[in-house]
C-alpha cells in the first residue's frame, strides 16, 4: 500500500483491558519509547530491558481499569498503533496517561484522534478537567496537548519524570 493510501486508513478507538497481551506490547513499548529518549539524554544510551521490567514493576497501569481507569487502544486500518489511559483523580478531574503512538504510525492523526477519544470519554463521565504530566524533552507530546488547548498548571504530583504539568477545562 502506499503512503497516501495508508494516510487514508481509517482510526478507531476502544477500550481493551490492560492486561491482554495486545495492550500489554503497547504499554512496554509506550514506556520503552519514553525511558529511551531520557536514557540517551541522560546517560547517552538507550534503557535495558531490565529497566523497563523495573520501571513497569514500580508503576504499572493497574490504575487504567474501570470503574475508576481506562486504556483506550487505537487502530489504524484494523492495525493496532497507540493507546491513551485515563483515570479518575476525584469527581471533576481525570488524568491522562501513557498516550503513545507507534512509530510507524505517527503523522497520521492518530494521536489526536486518541486524545480525543480520552477526552470524550472524561465528559462521559462527568469529568470537567483533565491533567496530565510530561517531560520537557517529549516536545512532540507538548506541541500536541498546546494544540489542543492545554495550558500549564502548577505541579500536582510528586512523578520524579515530570517537569511540565498541563491542564484543559472540558466545555
Amino acid at each position: 500500500m502506499n503512503d497516501a493510501a495508508t494516510a487514508r486508513l481509517p482510526w478507531t478507538v476502544g477500550p481493551e483491558p490492560v492486561g491482554s497481551a495486545g495492550s500489554a506490547v503497547l504499554l512496554r513499548e509506550y514506556l520503552t519509547d519514553v525511558a529511551d529518549r531520557w536514557y540517551e539524554l541522560n546517560h547517552a544510551r538507550t534503557s535495558t530491558p531490565e529497566e523497563i521490567d523495573r520501571h513497569l514493576a514500580e508503576d504499572p497501569s493497574d490504575d487504567l481499569t474501570p470503574p475508576h481507569g481506562v486504556l483506550l487502544v487505537g487502530r489504524h486500518g484494523g492495525e493496532q498503533a497507540g493507546c491513551v489511559g485515563l483515570r479518575r483523580l476525584d469527581s471533576r478531574t481525570a488524568e491522562l496517561r501513557r498516550m503513545y503512538v507507534r512509530p510507524t504510525k505517527r503523522g497520521l492523526g492518530g494521536a489526536a484522534v486518541l486524545l480525543g477519544a480520552a477526552e470524550e470519554t472524561a465528559r462521559a463521565w462527568g469529568v470537567e478537567r483533565i491533567v496530565l504530566d510530561t517531560r520537557m524533552d517529549l516536545v512532540e507530546a507538548r506541541a500536541l496537548y498546546a494544540r489542543h488547548g492545554y495550558l500549564p498548571i502548577p505541579r500536582y504530583n510528586e512523578s520524579p519524570y515530570a517537569e511540565v504539568w498541563l491542564a484543559k477545562e472540558l466545555a
